[in-house]
């Protein structure tokens, strides 16, 4: 009995013992739907059923080499990898606290921005270059680990706490076990309910000489970072981002390799000497110098040089070599390639390869939109939720515990959202056009569409900050006897001065208001 015969076999007695109805399994032959048949276009198509894990974990590591490779050698790869890091993270994705207090927000900011000069547990990068550094283990390896490092009060950090970003090799996926009450797959281990509760790691990479596969240790999960883009339900490792893209970037890699060498071979050459059969010993000689020839494989060398004329012996000529050119449809090959990439990678071509041919502003707007809506989906969904977020809440644990700053104990266990509250902001987006962006942010401020505060954070700034920057700005300005046509006080924007209205209010430098004349 074949396959198709045990199946209805098999659904026919489950339904007889259950009292359940029995589906009709029909032919694949005769779907409605073309990609669900078996017809002459869709002969030799393998699509085996597998599960997010089984497509993953079969061949994790090999795509993993892969893809370090195509990025270690070629152009193309690494780029795409380059743009979408300083696209995701630039100079950093950085918090904005939400806390009602405002001094305390200026204090949690400027706390904040001590520690990230020594989050680094390696010692050698700040909190956005591990941001940049976790980001980039991602696109390239599928995922990256973070650990969170508690340090002791004598280390002497402002926060004692650290963050080290590992490889994905350090947790290995193969490790497996199932007993009673554990679970662990893929190097992840699971508690009753399905929530992870520890992870797996090797103290050292499995190629390092002091590696010993007997020192894998566990280490909880509340102290464990996992980055990486689930793209399926219950998807439990990551695959590199360049993936789809790898066997093109491989044989696109070859074939311009290949079309390079034919063009260096064609123009070794520039001319070749015509002589008769019955040239005697003057075949020995050098045409051009008269002297004895180099030779290859027993033919006389000519060499040619600069400003050099030359008399040719009787019967003697000159054939120029006519080496072929890459052919016409080299440049649009190569870019349709490309294209083909962009489209596997999500970064758009012009982007990629900096080709701006036959593209004006407008597409330039739609393309870098749509690459920013996705840039920006990354930014908020992964790596502020699954690196930033957890970092966050235990800097902010151990800001309470250390008392670097004065927050009650008790109030802070019973409500930490009151104290944690906090806002991500990527980093500034530069303008297309600056005029007309800023003018149609105007507009949409004072139609109430939107806030000043959320337009300033929209560019990675904190409206508080430069609105305590430009007060400070104004009293030195307005101390100095100084008065500047970016000054909306004084100056309209048609550069014409405005008059101070008798009364009107200016704060002094001690922050109270006076009344001040015209």
């Amino acid at each position: 009995m074949g396959m198709l015969g045990s199946t209805r076999a098999w659904f026919r007695r489950v339904g007889s013992e259950s009292g359940a109805p029995v589906p009709t399994v029909r032919n694949s032959g005769s779907s409605p739907y073309e990609a669900g048949a078996y017809t002459r276009r869709t002969r030799g198509w393998n699509a085996p059923t597998t599960s997010a894990n089984q497509a993953i974990l079969a061949s994790l590591s090999t795509l993993r080499d892969r893809s370090r490779a195509a990025t270690r050698n070629d152009g193309y790869a690494k780029g795409v990898i380059d743009k979408l890091v300083s696209n995701i993270i630039g100079t950093g994705i950085k918090p904005l606290s939400q806390a009602e207090d405002p001094k305390f927000r200026r204090d949690i900011q400027a706390l904040w921005l001590r520690w990230t000069y020594e989050s680094d547990a390696d010692g050698l990068l700040d909190f956005e270059g591990q941001q940049g550094q976790a980001v980039r283990t991602w696109l390239e390896a599928g995922e990256a680990f973070g650990r969170i490092r508690l340090r002791l009060p004598a280390d002497g950090l402002s926060v004692p706490l650290q963050v080290q970003v590992l490889e994905p090799e350090l947790c290995p996926y193969q490790y497996n076990m199932f007993s009673s009450g554990l679970k662990v797959r893929a190097g992840i281990e699971f508690n009753l309910i399905g929530s992870r509760s520890a992870y797996y790691f090797y103290p050292s990479r499995p190629e390092l000489d002091d590696f010993d596969p007997s020192q894998l240790r566990r280490l909880d999960a509340a102290s464990v970072i996992h980055l990486y883009d689930p793209l399926r339900p219950g998807q439990l490792r990551g695959i590199p981002h360049l993936t789809q893209a790898l066997v093109n970037l491989y044989e696109l890699d070859q074939y311009d390799d290949a079309t390079l060498v034919r063009q260096k071979l064609a123009n070794m050459f520039a001319g070749f000497i015509k002589r008769p059969a019955d040239v005697g010993d003057l075949a020995e000689l050098d045409t051009l110098t008269g002297l004895k020839a180099d030779t290859h494989d027993g033919k006389p060398l000519a060499s040619l040089e600069p400003g050099l004329m030359q008399e040719l012996d009787p019967g003697e000529e000159v054939q120029w070599s006519n080496p072929p050119d890459a052919g016409p449809g080299y440049p649009d090959f190569m870019r349709q390639q490309l294209y083909g990439v962009s489209a596997a990678t999500g970064v758009p071509y012009e982007v990629l390869t900096g080709d701006m041919r036959g593209v004006n502003d407008r597409v330039v707007r739609v393309l870098l939109n749509e690459f920013r809506g996705r840039v920006a989906a990354w930014q908020h969904s992964i790596v502020a939720q699954a690196f930033c977020r957890p970092i966050w809440r235990a800097w902010m644990d151990r800001v309470v515990l250390s008392g670097a700053l004065a927050i009650p104990r008790a109030e802070y266990l019973r409500n930490p959202e009151r104290w944690t509250a906090v806002k991500w902001t990527p980093p500034r987006v530069p303008y297309i056009q600056p005029v007309q962006d800023i003018e149609a942010q105007k507009a949409a401020i004072r139609s109430g569409l939107t806030s000043r505060s959320a337009t300033v954070s929209e560019y990675g700034e904190d409206a508080e900050a430069i609105d305590t920057e430009q007060a400070i700005d104004n009293q030195r300005a307005d101390a100095l006897g100084l008065t500047y046509d970016t000054d909306p006080r004084k100056v309209s924007v048609a550069g014409l001065t405005q008059v101070q209205p008798p009364g009107s209010v200016l704060p002094d430098d001690s922050g109270n208001s006076e009344g001040t004349q015209p």
